[in-house]
Formats: structure tokens, C-alpha cells, sequence
């Protein structure tokens, strides 16, 4: 995806037709096949190196357009503030995302890396960009109208600049104003959460009627993926206490802080992103039960799991005292892509290691890959 708008498949229908002229049938470059045999065609073609790329999101500063086509990266973000230059303009935001683009587009496949950025409240991160109120304004206008427009301002802005997916929305349940995000969450009240979700049709477009639930939806080139967050229960920490554990049982968890992500997914969300808090002493981040178990086997969520900024590292105490296990529990619990952010070097030789012992299955690679794929040829 590269602005304005050009989908995996437009950019391999490309490459395809500007190819040699005797170039054998492939077909996941072919626009009429079916969606699940072009991923299943150019899964079989990939290698394990292609495949962990796409498994890596790389933060803007140590990406360039040699990262992207040496180490098959499949996506690169802006952490909070990270900017291309004081002050700057759309045009030079498209600049280097398209830059970051070519890498991707160089290497053998030709598979687009996907851009995402924290646009939480408007496209917060650029100069000059709209900014809406945000999320516990929105929630007590008890409008969620107003938050679906706002979702169509927010991705008007984001693909001004080249990019199309943004980390929103927030969908935490706030249980206690002592927790310091409590801003970012609409409601206390799980119902009205539900209710703004719909920014999510905002961001996306309108679902169309008999949509396969759990499937990813964006409806054209002014849309941009989002991402329910954060996976689950961020809201209700003891004692409101940042990134700690919600104590809950069985009815609390699926009746309070589970419901905005079971709109969220019939509403079509591209990704979802794991929480940094514990629930009941269990890292999210390494919670197979609720990330495989749960979110993708019971709701049927078929987008990507994406992990946090630094999310795997922390699943040890103190954070990175093992990154090679930490790689390991984050990904077999259902971790699709792992925001890196910096030493991506780490973590693919990590993964890498883990595939060839047997100890992550390929099967769980192709899941992940196929999921990110899926999301990438809408």
C-alpha cells in the first residue's frame, strides 16, 4: 500500500505486466482470482526469510529503502513523535514512505510494505493535521455519528501523507480514573464503548451487507486499516495502575472489557493490538488462551494480531532479561506482527533460530503471514 491508494494486488499486477513478457502464471498477481488462492499461491512461493520479514514492523528511523529489500520488511511505523522532519509537510511525508516503498517493491516478490502511524485523535503526529477531542470527550457526547466522521476526517488526513493504516481506535473500558490513559478510553460504561466503535466504519468504510464476520474490510483509497486496542482489559488494572494486571473472573472479562472487540470485528477491523497489562498474572502478550484461543478462534478474527511498541520484550520481568523466550511466547500466542521497534537484526535471527528447532511450527508462521497478507490485499 503506497499513497494515494495502490493495493498489494494493484502493485503485483504491475510488476507482472512490466515483467518479461514470457513470465510463467502466478496466480496471486492474477486480480480475478479469489483472494484466499492469491495468498495461498504466494505464501507457497515464499521463503522462511520472506516470511519473518512480514512478520517485522520497524520503526521510521532505522528503516531506509536497503532495510526494506535486504531483511523483507513488511512494515514500518512512526512511533510517538517520530517525524520525517520539523514541521513537515504531506508531501514530504509521502516522500518517504514512497522511498521506504521502492525497497519493498525491489525485492523478489515485490510485496508492499504496510506504513502505520498513531492517528488517535485526528492525525495527531502531523503538523498542521486536524485534531479532534479525544476519546473520553467523544464518548460523552454519546454521538457515535459524530465519531464515525470524525473516523472519515482521520483517514482523509493519514492517506494525505502516504499512509494507510493508523494504531486507533481505543476500545479500553476505563474501570478506574486513576489509570493515567483513562483519556483514551470513551467510556466506563462497556455499552457506550460499543457504540464508538463505529469510528472504525469512519476509518474503514461501510461494511457491506453479508460481510463473512472476522474478515478485514477497507473500502477504497481514502480508507485506511485500523486497530481495536489494546487486547484486553488495559482499562481495569488494579488500582489503575499503568500496563499492570486486571483481576477479573470469567463475567467480568467477557461482559465489560471484551464486548467493543466483538463490534469491533464485525465491523470489519483490519488488526488488533495486544495489551502491555496482565490478566489475572498473565501477560497478554503471552496469552495463548485469549489471542489464539479466544480473539481468533472463537470471534473469528481473521486480520492480524499486531504486538505493542517494545510489547514482546516486556512479557519478562525486568523487560528484554530474555528476548529469545520472549519472541518465543509472544509469537506462539498468536502474535502476528512484532513491533520491533529497533533491533529488528535481533529479532529475526531469533525467530529464525526458533523455526529451524522446531520450537515455533511453521504452521504458525504461515498463519501469521497469511493474516498479514490478507490484510495487505484489500
Amino acid at each position: 500500500m503506497i499513497c494515494p491508494k495502490i493495493s498489494l494486488a494493484c502493485v503485483l499486477l504491475l510488476l507482472w505486466f512490466t515483467s518479461t513478457g514470457d513470465a510463467a502464471y502466478m496466480k496471486y498477481l492474477d486480480p480475478k482470482q479469489p483472494t484466499n488462492t492469491r495468498i495461498k499461491d504466494l505464501i507457497s512461493r515464499m521463503t522462511l526469510a520472506e516470511k519473518i520479514g512480514q512478520m517485522t514492523q520497524i520503526e521510521r528511523g532505522v528503516a531506509s529503502a536497503d532495510v526494506m529489500k535486504n531483511y523483507f520488511i513488511g512494515s514500518v511505523l512512526s512511533g510517538g513523535g517520530s517525524v520525517p522532519a520539523p514541521q513537515a509537510t504531506p508531501a514530504v511525508w509521502v516522500n518517504m514512505v514512497n522511498e521506504f516503498q521502492k525497497g519493498a517493491l525491489s525485492t523478489r516478490l515485490g510485496i508492499p510494505m504496510i506504513y502505520g502511524i498513531d492517528a488517535v485523535h485526528g492525525n495527531n503526529n502531523v503538523y498542521n493535521a486536524t485534531l479532534f477531542p479525544h476519546n473520553i470527550g467523544l464518548g460523552a457526547t454519546r454521538d457515535p455519528d459524530l465519531v464515525r466522521r470524525i473516523g472519515e476526517a482521520t483517514a482523509l488526513e493519514v492517506r494525505a501523507t502516504g499512509i494507510p493504516y493508523t494504531f486507533a481506535p481505543c476500545i479500553a473500558v476505563c474501570r478506574d480514573p486513576r489509570w493515567g490513559r483513562c483519556y483514551e478510553s470513551y467510556s466506563e460504561d462497556h455499552r457506550v464503548v460499543q457504540q464508538m466503535t463505529d469510528i472504525i466504519l469512519g476509518l474503514q468504510g461501510d461494511i457491506p451487507i453479508n460481510h463473512t464476520k472476522g474478515v478485514p474490510y477497507i473500502a477504497g483509497k481514502d480508507k485506511v486499516a485500523a486497530c481495536a486496542k489494546h487486547f484486553v482489559g488495559d482499562g481495569g488494572t488494579h488500582n489503575g495502575i499503568n500496563e499492570n494486571n486486571t483481576i477479573t473472573d470469567e463475567h467480568g472479562l467477557l461482559g465489560i472489557h471484551m464486548p467493543p472487540y466483538y463490534d469491533s470485528i464485525i465491523k470489519g477491523v483490519a488488526t488488533v493490538m495486544v495489551s502491555y497489562s496482565s490478566l489475572n498474572g498473565v501477560k497478554m502478550h503471552a496469552n495463548h488462551d485469549l489471542v489464539t484461543g479466544y480473539l481468533k478462534s472463537k470471534l473469528h478474527f481473521r486480520g492480524f494480531v499486531i504486538s505493542d511498541w517494545l510489547g514482546i520484550d516486556r512479557i519478562t520481568s525486568p523487560p528484554d532479561a530474555n528476548y529469545t523466550y520472549s519472541v518465543q511466547a509472544g509469537i506462539n500466542a498468536g502474535i502476528d506482527m512484532v513491533m520491533v521497534p529497533f533491533n529488528y537484526t535481533q529479532y529475526i535471527d531469533d525467530v529464525t533460530s526458533l523455526v529451524k528447532k522446531g520450537i515455533i511450527n511453521m504452521s504458525r508462521i504461515d498463519d501469521a503471514v497469511r493474516r498479514i497478507l490478507r490484510v495487505k490485499f484489500i
